[in-house]
């Protein structure tokens, strides 16, 4: 037999730079928003910083190189940043013009997420992140560099530095938290007459350097029964939020304590089905499964299997790649605790779906709910031999 280790892919950074962010700041300008503005701010000798800004940001990674590529557009828009400092970057869209507008900074966003990055790492302020929130799913974690005029939103690392700290904590692959951050801008033209006028345009989930303090804690360590208590009594949120889908029960210890506090009875080594009319599937086999998610809605319930942090292909066999597939990677739900993680020593969870093609689009970075509202980000790799070949 092989021995087996687990790699995962480079971590893929995408990164979008307004590259006029804060240049009316020094000017008393209010703001950088409108090509009129920055025309001025320029006229007057302005000179942008928001590249300076996301180098900063950038130098924190720099002992990660060997590990990291980074997507973004042509130019000062981020291409010019990443390169200047010896990152692999792929570049993924060029603006067709040298001023750059919030639409360039859309159409760059949207391919990113086209392209599946980890993770988008973005500089300017409150008007950068807001046509930002309008473009990025939930599901995408994101992460400005504060380089604007206006920083009122929540979803800034507290300095260039400390994003580029955060961004390198997911590198590591330890746990990062994932909270959602209001995004809020404020009427530029109203502030230049001395008016504060500051309204809510969305929420990003934005990755935060973790402090691990559970909210539940005995002996300085995390109590288990409690901390499943809460994982079951967020969860059962979701399935009421969510009560137009069917639910795919996984197996796992874990699993199984949170059906018993919901009054269910589990097949520990097996896969349930919890129907959107509450009828209980019990023990379903992966032709029967397969036939279910093709025709109703589903969320599928997920835990760690066994000590080499498995999510897929241990005790779970039913879950079929046609099963992943048809279910979909948006509703994929996984639970864990931080202890449980912290156990893995740093190891990606493992897919061995036996679809190698599957197992290496599940790669990346996923959400793992470790709380009552309480998720961390955790990097998924893939099984492969001594060779580096995966296994079949």
């Amino acid at each position: 037999m092989p021995t087996t280790y687990c790699q995962q892919r480079p971590f893929s950074l995408g990164l979008v730079i307004n590259p006029y962010a804060g240049i009316g700041g020094a000017l008393a300008l209010k703001g950088s928003d409108g090509a009129d503005i920055r025309a001025q701010a320029l006229a007057q000798g302005a000179i942008p910083k928001a590249n300076e800004k996301t180098k900063v940001a950038l130098h924190q990674l720099l002992d990660y190189q060997a590990n990291i590529v980074i997507k973004t557009a042509a130019g000062q828009m981020g291409a010019q940043c990443a390169e200047s400092l010896g990152f692999v970057t792929e570049i993924c869209y060029t603006p067709p013009h040298d001023q750059t507008e919030a639409t360039d900074t859309q159409a760059a966003v949207d391919i990113l997420i086209e392209q599946g990055v980890d993770c988008i790492l973005f500089a300017g302020g409150d008007g950068t992140a807001r046509n930002i929130c309008e473009q990025v799913p939930d599901h995408i974690p994101v992460l400005g560099v504060p380089a604007g005029c206006k920083i009122h939103s929540g979803v800034y690392a507290i300095t260039p530095r400390a994003a580029g700290c955060v961004i390198a904590d997911m590198v590591l692959g330890k746990l990062v938290t994932v909270r959602s951050a209001e995004v809020r801008d404020i009427d530029e033209s109203a502030f230049r007459e001395g008016k504060v006028i500051a309204k809510h345009f969305g929420e990003l989930s934005v990755p935060a350097q973790l402090q691990y303090v559970q909210s539940v804690k005995m002996g300085g360590k995390e109590s288990d029964e409690l901390v499943l208590a809460d994982l079951a009594a967020y969860v059962d949120e979701l399935r009421d939020e969510h009560d137009d889908c069917s639910w795919v029960i996984g197996s796992g210890s874990t699993i199984d304590f949170m059906m018993n506090e919901w009054g269910m009875t589990n097949t520990l080594l097996g896969v349930d089905v919890i129907t959107a009319q509450g009828e209980m599937l019990s023990d379903i086999t992966a032709p029967e499964l397969l036939e279910h998610v093709q025709m109703n809605p589903a969320k599928l319930l997920i835990t760690l299997i066994g000590g080499q942090g498995h999510i897929f292909g241990r005790g779970n066999q039913q879950l079929s790649p046609e099963v992943i597939r048809s279910i979909g990677y948006d509703n994929i739900v996984i639970v864990a605790t931080k202890t449980k993680l912290h156990h893995l020593d740093g190891r990606p969870l493992i897919c061995d779906t036996s679809d190698p093609q599957l197992d290496a689009e599940l790669c990346g970075y996923m959400e793992v709910i470790t709380g009552y509202n309480d998720k961390v980000l955790y990097p998924v790799g893939i099984e492969y031999t001594a060779k580096g070949k995966p296994t079949a």
